[in-house]
């Protein structure tokens, strides 16, 4: 920190904060840059404030809580940066506070609980159903949700929405499932008052969001003035499309540019298959050929390649105009090339057995059921199975059987690989033995210079 620049507060910036009616589980980088930003711009966001709790560590909370809150969002771009300071964020809190988490859900004031979790969080909810049982304290997200859920009940508190901005197909349906799961388990009684009073609003999010690097914070220093220990660096394109009900009502986002539908399910396909796949593929045949950010990756022909066949492959089963898919596929290059975003390719490749389940699965499955093999689709999944036995770790909540995987040899190996992500193609010799032929013909390290032939 500078000893004459001041620390970014309310008191540097004058920002009243608004009253807490949004709870908001997954404090990130996306979460400020995406969720709490069009929070900031709705037209009546002095009557929403959000409460947002961190998820494994408390690190972000810290910083923000000395902040009061505030963080500057930089928009970069070839033609430069944008700095605006946010203030929709009006409590940090760590995500161990469950009796603060608690306390707000049972709160009548509170309207929406938002989600940013990740994917891999929500099938681990049923493990915290002991730990209610017995009155311990919950573990992951949706337990925590659970146990909030139940005091509002207790407390009369009336109906809310819980609004998932996490990247799984029909994600409020899946909120909705895990949720009323373990509840039911739980409290039977719990279960019916959630169903007659919690909507599951479902959406589909995209900003392309890296990692904050110390050079970021020198230059919010040298920009605005003062020092900001967290702010967020993002790109310029931001969107966001939500369908369902907000019984308790809602910011106006739309006046930031959310799109509200009756039917997400096409846009979040385009989402997940086009950008978010496109992530995952070139994640790991970018770091396998030594690339280290996505515009360095798409800047391989190679690598390029690999993503325009999957985008052809996907593409045929995105249909409607309304969906406009060359321009998005356009607009997708251009974002992806921004030099000046250092998407770094192994924030991407964590979590590679969740995310590919919605990323390459739909694709490779709609592909086969037309009479086509899904090949590209394929060599997305070929290449997370050469990436994970080239590393000697990696981030992903199967790990451990990762781990056994990698003891095995040959085409035992790609099958039990395999089986982590889908139990159908590893239960088909073919597809093993297809996928096996693409993994073996990727070296372990590559250079720019010297492409897989058979897997790009």
């Amino acid at each position: 920190m500078s000893a004459t620049a001041p620390r970014l507060t309310r008191q540097v910036r004058s920002a009243p904060k608004a009253p807490v009616r949004i709870v908001h589980l997954g404090l990130g980088a996306f979460h400020r840059s995406h969720q709490a930003w069009y929070t900031q711009r709705a037209g009546d966001a002095g009557e929403w404030g959000i409460a947002s709790f961190t998820g494994r560590r408390p690190d972000a909370a810290q910083i923000l809580a000395a902040q009061d809150g505030l963080y500057t969002v930089v928009e970069r771009s070839d033609a430069g940066d944008t700095f605006e300071v946010v203030g929709s964020i009006v409590e940090a809190v760590d995500g161990a506070n469950l009796s603060r988490l608690v306390e707000l859900l049972a709160a009548p004031q509170t309207a929406l609980v938002t989600l940013t979790i990740t994917e891999a969080a929500y099938p681990l909810g049923p493990a915290d159903l002991p730990r209610l049982v017995s009155g311990e304290e919950p573990k992951t997200p949706i337990g925590r949700l659970v146990l909030g859920l139940a005091a509002r009940k207790d407390a009369g508190a009336g109906p809310l929405a819980l609004v998932s901005c996490d990247n799984l197909a029909d994600n409020g349906s899946v909120a909705r499932n895990q949720v009323l799961a373990l509840a039911r388990e739980y409290d039977v009684a719990l279960g019916a008052w959630i169903e007659a009073n919690v909507s599951f609003v479902s959406t589909s999010v995209d900003r392309i969001t890296p990692r904050t690097t110390e050079a970021d914070l020198a230059e919010v220093s040298k920009a605005c003035g003062y020092e900001d220990a967290a702010p967020v660096v993002t790109e310029p394109f931001h969107n966001w499309v939500l369908s369902g009900d907000f019984p308790a009502g809602r910011p106006r986002w739309e006046d930031a540019g959310a799109v509200f539908v009756n039917d997400i399910g096409p846009y979040e396909n385009r989402k997940l298959w086009l950008l978010n796949g496109a992530h995952s593929l070139l994640a790991y045949t970018g770091q396998l050929r030594g690339h280290a950010t996505v515009a360095d990756a798409l800047a391989d022909k190679a690598c390029r390649q690999a993503v325009e066949e999957f985008w052809d492959e996907a593409a045929r089963h995105l249909p409607g105009h309304e969906l406009r898919i060359p321009e998005y596929r356009s607009a997708l290059l251009n974002r992806f090339g921004n030099s000046r975003i250092a998407h770094h390719l192994a924030q991407i490749a964590t979590d590679g057995s969740t995310k590919l389940r919605m990323r390459a699965l739909p694709v490779l499955r709609a592909e086969q059921a037309a009479g086509r093999s899904g090949s590209a689709a394929m060599r997305m999944i070929a290449a997370w199975i050469a990436f994970v036995s080239s590393t000697a770790e990696c981030q992903d909540p199967l790990a451990e059987q990762i781990r056994q995987a990698k003891t095995l040899k040959g085409d035992q190996r790609t099958a039990a690989l395999l089986g982590l992500i889908s139990p159908d193609l590893a239960a088909d010799p073919a597809a093993v033995s297809q996928i096996h032929r693409l993994r073996g013909a990727v070296p372990h390290s590559l250079t720019p210079s010297t492409p897989p032939k058979d897997l790009l």
